[in-house]
């Protein structure tokens, strides 16, 4: 299984599918629903986290990596899932939370209790540093009451385990082996490249001591053990990083081939180009200049230099792209088509959020009480603490909440969206007796159509899975366009990110070309290229 012409789908299992009434997602929901994602012809499920979990972390705070959380059905019922994903090509890939375990997991509680050998599993020390954690505050907490204290990046009931105790290292294998013998063919590493914290941690403040463990050579070092020890085993497997806070230069050697760590990474930067002076909690236009710098730098360099990207505009912890980049309420369908086209026809793998390929919006809660995420419930009162408004306030938690993307999946325009039969966990978003699976499957001009086409390409023409990346006119206002080649095959591709027309000049070489997908029909391919309101096209070069 070669990753380069495979798509992989997105799921946060809690808001897919209920089977049980319950009001929250399960792993029956997701296996009912394998039809209809091998009728969309993804290969690959990735799954948000499924093990036990007080769920402070949204299940990130692990406290057993080798069993299901009973909130998702049974282990049973997870062999069942891969069985029955297999039976229609599809694999599944788990989500390896590997930096840091819940406070409440077995290891941290033994260290609690006065077992030195656990003890040695967590990053101690008599006097903190001043780092500060990624959900704000300090990033170390008292360690019982003996006076030491533990490092915990994120939340503190996270507590960073220490990778430079082999012993650690060993722990943590298992469990990728464990999962690997239930047959899992994908593992989506989370903050992986924080795990090599450097041996004398120092202050450093004014960074947030992002310095002392961000992309640490010894990180490499430790990817290659884990490859060697675990999925570099199976050829078939697929891997990806998720890496905070990194650069091209360190994603090229995660992802080289010959170095034997990592298929792939997710990077975040293209996403905050609508965060004034990189604060998430503002609300400006998003930086068309910006975004476009990004895909074109990140696409030039990790071609260059073998690496390879994984393509994203839409997570479970972003708010929905249609809403931060397209005039949603004129032009849904052609703007979720032109993102679609911008990160199909790219160099790298496209991953599918559920609910993108219909065309999913942000929902349009009208009160703080309808929000879950503890994130965006924190956001809005310090907001309030600085002065806003409730009104100006809630606006901004409004765009931003991470809940925006995981209301449930919007199935049919019955009753809770055809989610659930009892009480969601999250609401339903109200766009829902308009936008949904139902109504996508009965129109053969729906979003979900031309997903499909956009998947079917990617399969058939080498150079869109294989091809190089070239920027193309790099300062035009308004069109995000780039050049694929691969022997003798070329691919350009145009998408006009605004909601108006516009023209663009056609290389010579593409006057004779033929149109691989449009968005809209009757395009005339002439030396200027028009380009309507939100279009995308492709144009292949034989």
């Amino acid at each position: 299984m070669t990753f380069k012409d495979k798509v992989i789908y997105q799921i946060y299992p809690k808001s897919y599918r209920d089977s049980n009434g319950d009001g929250i997602g399960d792993l029956a929901g997701i296996k009912e629903k394998l039809p209809y994602l091998h009728e969309l012809g993804i290969d690959m499920i990735w799954l948000n986290p499924i093990y036990p979990s007080p769920q402070k972390d949204n299940g990130y705070d692990i406290s057993n990596y080798i069993a299901i959380d009973p909130l998702f059905g049974t282990m049973e019922e997870f062999e069942s899932l891969v069985a029955e994903a297999k039976s229609y090509q599809i694999e599944i890939m788990l989500d390896m939370v590997l930096n840091h375990v819940s406070i409440e997991h077995e290891w941290f509680q033994k260290a609690l209790a006065g077992d030195p050998f656990y003890q040695d599993f967590f990053i101690l020390r008599d006097e903190p540093t001043d780092w500060i954690s990624k959900f704000g505050g300090n990033a170390w907490a008292p360690f019982g009451d003996n006076g030491k204290y533990y490092l915990h990046l994120y939340d503190k009931t996270q507590a960073d385990l220490n990778w430079r105790n082999e012993a650690v290292q060993e722990e943590l294998f298992k469990v990728v082996r464990f999962w690997m013998s239930k047959g899992v063919k994908g593992f989506r590493f989370d903050v992986i490249n924080v795990i090599g914290k450097d041996e004398v941690l120092k202050n450093n403040s004014e960074n947030q001591g992002k310095p002392e463990y961000t992309d640490k050579p010894i990180t490499h070092t430790y990817l290659q053990r884990l490859n060697k020890e675990t999925f570099g085993q199976d050829a078939e497997i697929i891997t990806v990083g998720e890496m905070s806070s990194t650069t091209v230069e360190n994603c090229i050697l995660y992802t080289e081939p010959s170095r034997n760590e990592l298929s792939m990474v997710f990077n975040f930067h293209h996403l905050k180009v609508d965060y004034e002076n990189g604060d998430k909690w503002t609300t400006p236009p998003f930086d068309f200049e910006e975004l476009k710098r990004l895909f074109h730098t990140w696409g030039e360099e990790m071609s260059g230099g073998n690496g390879w990207n994984a393509l994203f505009l839409n997570n479970h912890d972003q708010p929905r792209a249609l809403n931060r980049f397209v005039a949603v309420d004129a032009y849904r369908k052609q703007g979720a088509e032109m993102l679609a086209t911008m990160i199909h026809l790219n160099r790298g793998t496209p991953y599918i959020y559920m609910g993108e390929e219909i065309g999913m919006i942000d929902p349009d809660f009208d009160s703080v009480a309808d929000y879950v995420d503890i994130e965006c419930l924190n956001a809005y009162q310090l907001l309030l603490e600085k002065g806003l408004s409730e009104k100006e306030a809630f606006r901004r938690i409004k765009a931003k909440s991470r809940d925006n993307s995981r209301t449930p999946m919007q199935w049919t325009a019955g009753e809770n969206a055809g989610f659930t039969l009892g009480k969601p966990w999250l609401k339903v978003a109200e766009s829902y007796g308009d936008i949904n699976v139902e109504k996508e499957l009965a129109s053969p001009q729906s979003i979900f159509n031309y997903y499909q086409k956009l998947i079917r390409l990617r399969k058939q023409y080498p150079v869109i899975s294989l091809g190089s990346y070239q920027a193309y006119q790099p300062e035009h206002p308004q069109v995000y366009s780039f050049l694929r080649q691969y022997e003798e095959k070329k691919v350009i591709v145009f998408t006009n990110f605004y909601g108006k027309e516009t023209t663009i000049s056609l290389p010579e070489e593409f006057l004779d070309s033929k149109i691989l997908i449009d968005n809209y029909d009757g395009t005339i391919v002439e030396r200027e290229l028009k380009l309507k309101p939100y279009q995308a096209i492709a144009l292949l070069k034989e």
